[in-house]
């Protein structure tokens, strides 16, 4: 399963210096539950090939309070340009499905 969105770059606000995450909308992410039950890992995370402008990495997807939260390592936030508050055009592939 692939799926394409917009999101905005936002930081944690229990670790604002460590963690940076896109949501996944919430549509997107009830059909990734609906796909993905019995396949999930811990704290219910699933993983993905993540895939923002041209670089593509394997990480995971958490459940946080609106749908999946997405982090986006450092690497990818400065290769792309990425700045907090700004939106990233971002395609997940679920794996190990």
């Amino acid at each position: 399963m692939r799926v394409d969105f917009e999101a905005v770059l936002w930081r944690w606000d229990a670790r604002p210096g460590l963690w940076t995450f896109v949501t996944v909308p919430e549509e997107l992410s009830d059909e990734i539950l609906d796909r993905t039950a019995g396949y999930t890992h811990g704290f219910g995370s699933v993983r993905v090939e993540a895939t923002i402008g041209g670089t593509t990495w394997r990480t995971s997807i958490f459940p946080g309070d609106s749908g999946y939260w997405l982090p986006i390592k450092r690497k990818v936030r400065e290769a792309e340009g990425l700045v907090l508050d700004g939106n990233a055009r971002v395609s997940l592939v679920l794996v190990d499905l």
